[in-house]
């Protein structure tokens, strides 16, 4: 019987993980090992993927994956049963007072001298907490999310108090045997960049999970602290760990802490720079022998790992790699590891011997047995140290929201309700209403600076610059802060509660036939607010096909620097009770031709099929107003930013432009500018839509740079008066418009973003088809309008 068989509520006991790669790695990295007991909690509305419990923590597992584990001993699923003994709290020993792996060598370093730098790698599983505790590190503020892979790239800072301390938070790893590519960047950093410490966060409330990663990390031989995160929640759902008896078997310090209310931070950060500063080395890197009673495939492993360490050694030392990491790594098949060793062939024929004797005597492979090990070690250790708490709060409320929110019935109508309800209060609601009352605030300013410079009689071209170049091109965009903040609200609100997440898991069987996985949803919701870190959130994609793809279908997702044209237009021709709808209808239309593009992508340059669908589902948390505050803050502040800078410096080269013709002389009428030779350069392009001024040709291009530049550039040539856009366009060709700037080109900061993550060529191809698509499919609405009219 294999896993997907399973009915709801059931569990059984894994037997073994067939297939090979990557993929099975990660699934025995994840826990997924044999003996290993799994139950599955629900089916995703469209009867795939399927939510497992494993480890005590919750899995999604499509079927054809979960196809592929066999199982035994099915059983009704029992609560499960928790201890009412809590273990007593006994002080923790101090920094030094526990003597971690003194020098044992006269040719080790001397102690590094206080004010010397140092350097700390931050690392954990994702969703532990690591950029919480960054935050609280270093006084920083960055993005803090509830679903795996919110960190994508390292990001350095400073540790408060210590000048001479920097701290880089690491995307989140499950192991050092990296299966996408921001798990790639965290185990490049441990193992070339070197750092003084490790800092190495755990989720308390589930240790089993965590220490897995732990283990490997210790193999590094680099000063390591362990931090106990979310300790206020296992006491406060009755549980306890024995930090002591845990501290003293792992040979590290071990500091409970909670990120969140910077409890135990100021301890973790003293014994960091101790362990740093004296070279304190874990005191154990075997975990074999603590596990061998428990039978003979420990100890086959054990002989495996000291008999390929022994033969490895000389390659080893060769390039700085250290000797029981290097040997675990090359069991376990990683090419990478295998690559970096270049053993001669002697050798790997001797190794592929000691794998064959590994084999026969654990009845496992290789990477399964080496994973047996590890989780038997864990096992015993969390026997030994850990009271389990009852289940938490936390828990309860999550499989109580997701009843409804991932329910058979209901959790499509919920995502659609959810999404319906974010666009109608930006558009209609709220962000509407604060975007009325900013209007009239820029108006007011712009007036009395108007009034002034008429009164104080300066001169008639630099008053002209400051009002109808600079306020008015500024203004013009600033007026739409509220609706881009209120969206970005929201979009903040299903990052912090845990619902992306939840999105991903309904929404899987519905990618994946136009080729994705599930986990594309996550960078296509954030790219409503910006493309940006949309295209970064990519990375958290293990198959480069989906991450490319993925990639390519972002622009269709209307970013949030193109509302403020959609709201010029819109509130230009169409009456107030249509303008909401208008505009989720042009959101809609850029999902709906993303679709079409992606299943013509499907069909042609990335055939095959999507990544497997593997993600832990976070338990739903109450958001950080603290935390949505500031990222509302940083996105109003970046917006603000470009607005005094970038669209300040269009609007000034436009009006300048706009006032001098080929000779530079003041042109005599508009039409005779230098900027009307650059439009009508372009507006043959434009002819066939209907849109063939010069003006709204030459806000177009300027769109290139930052969209927000659209209004600007436009305000800026119709004088600031908007009621002339009735000049230029009519209803009919505001629409062509609108459908134009929905699916052209993303901005250079988007674009630049692209080629870093998908590389030049395919950067550039990109806004080429992008901007043939938009000018198609602009031509078609307009030859349809036409024909119905006709």
């Amino acid at each position: 019987m294999t896993l997907d068989e399973l009915q709801p509520g059931q569990g059984a006991f894994i037997t073994r993980v067939d297939g090979s790669g990557a993929l099975r790695h990660h699934l025995l990295d994840m826990g997924l090992t044999p003996h290993t007991e799994v139950t599955l909690q629900k089916v995703a509305p469209m009867g795939d993927p399927l939510q497992l419990k494993v480890r005590g923590y919750d899995l999604t597992l499509r079927r054809d994956e979960a196809r592929s584990i066999a199982i035994e001993g099915v059983h009704q699923q029992e609560d499960e049963a928790y201890s009412e003994q809590r273990k007593r709290d006994i002080d923790h020993p101090g920094v030094g007072e526990l003597g971690y792996a003194p020098q044992q060598h006269r040719h080790d370093p001397a102690p590094i001298p206080k004010g010397a730098p140092l350097a700390f790698a931050l690392v954990g599983n994702q969703n532990c907490g690591k950029t919480t505790l960054f935050n609280q590190l270093t006084g920083t503020h960055q993005h803090v999310g509830n679903f795996p892979g919110v960190t994508v790239d390292r990001k350095d800072g400073q540790i408060r108090g210590h000048r001479e301390a920097r701290v880089t938070d690491l995307p989140g790893i499950y192991s050092l045997s990296p299966y996408s590519s921001e798990e790639i960047v965290t185990r490049d950093f441990l193992l070339q960049t070197h750092p003084d410490g490790i800092i190495n966060i755990v989720d308390a409330t589930n240790l089993e999970r965590n220490l897995y990663l732990t283990m490997q990390l210790m193999e590094l031989g680099i000063p390591m602290v362990l931090a106990l995160n979310m300790m206020d929640e296992v006491r406060d759902n009755g549980g306890s760990i024995l930090i002591n008896e845990l501290e003293a078997v792992l040979g590290i310090p071990v500091v409970p802490i909670s990120a969140a209310k910077n409890e135990g931070v100021d301890e973790l950060v003293d014994h960091a720079l101790h362990m740093a500063r004296h070279h304190r080395q874990p005191m154990r890197i075997d975990f074999c022998k603590d596990s061998e009673a428990q039978g003979d495939p420990i100890a086959a492993v054990h002989r495996a790992i000291h008999a390929t360490a022994h033969m490895i050694e000389p390659e080893a030392r060769k390039i700085g790699m250290p000797l029981r990491f290097a040997a675990t790594k090359l069991i376990e098949k990683d090419g990478r590891m295998a690559d970096s060793l270049a053993l001669p062939q002697e050798k790997q024929e001797m190794f592929a011997h000691i794998i064959t004797i590994l084999q026969e005597e654990t009845g496992l492979d290789a990477e399964a047995a080496m994973a047996h090990m590890r989780f038997a070690f864990i096992t015993n250790l969390c026997a030994q140290t850990v009271v389990r708490p009852h289940e938490s709060r936390e828990h309860q409320r999550s499989v109580a929201i997701d009843r409804i929110l991932t329910g058979q019935y209901t959790a499509i109508p919920s995502f659609v309700a959810i999404m319906a309800f974010i666009f109608v209060m930006t558009f209609a609601g709220i962000g509407a209403l604060l975007t009325d009352g900013m209007a009239v605030v820029v108006g007011g300013v712009t007036d009395t600076v108007d009034g002034l410079l008429a009164a104080t009689g300066v001169n008639p071209v630099v008053h002209d610059l400051i009002i109808h170049g600079a306020l008015e091109g500024i203004g013009s965009v600033i007026s739409f802060l509220p609706t881009i903040v209120t969206l970005f609200f929201f979009l903040s609100i299903l990052e912090d509660t845990g619902y992306m997440a939840r999105v991903a898991f309904v929404m899987d069987r519905l990618l994946r036939r136009i080729g994705l996985s599930g986990r594309s949803i996550v960078p296509m919701l954030v790219g409503f607010g910006c493309s940006v870190p949309a295209i970064m959130a990519t990375r958290t994609l293990s198959s480069e096909r989906d991450r490319k793809m993925t990639v390519l279908l972002l622009p269709f997702m209307s970013c949030s620097a193109k509302l403020p044209i959609y709201a010029l237009l819109i509130g230009a021709f169409f009456p107030r009770e249509y303008q909401a709808v208008i505009m989720i209808a042009l959101y809609f239309t850029g999902i709906g031709v993303g679709i079409l593009f992606a299943l013509l992508l499907r069909r042609t340059r990335f055939r095959g099929e999507p990544v497997p669908f593997v993600m832990e589902l976070p338990n739903y948390r109450i958001p950080s107003a603290k935390s949505v505050a500031r990222l509302i803050w940083d996105k109003a502040k970046g917006f603000l930013m470009k607005a005094f800078t970038i669209i300040f410096l269009a609007s000034i080269i436009i009006w300048c432009l706009q006032m001098f013709d080929l000779r530079l002389n003041v042109a005599e009428s508009p039409e005779q500018s230098l900027l009307a030779a650059i439009g009508k350069l372009a507006a043959p392009i434009f002819a066939p839509l209907g849109f063939a001024d010069w003006r709204v040709a030459t806000a177009l291009i300027t769109g290139f740079m930052a969209k927000e530049t659209v209004v600007s550039t436009l305000t800026v040539l119709l004088g600031g008066d908007a009621s002339l856009l009735a000049g230029l366009l009519t209803p009919l060709t505001a629409v062509v418009l609108l459908v134009f700037v929905l699916l052209y080109t993303p901005c250079v900061a988007a674009i630049s973003t692209m080629r870093r993550e998908i590389g030049g060529r395919n950067a550039f191809l990109t806004v080429i088809v992008q901007c043939v698509i938009a000018w198609l499919a602009a031509y078609a609405v307009r030859l349809l309008a036409l024909l119905i009219s006709a």
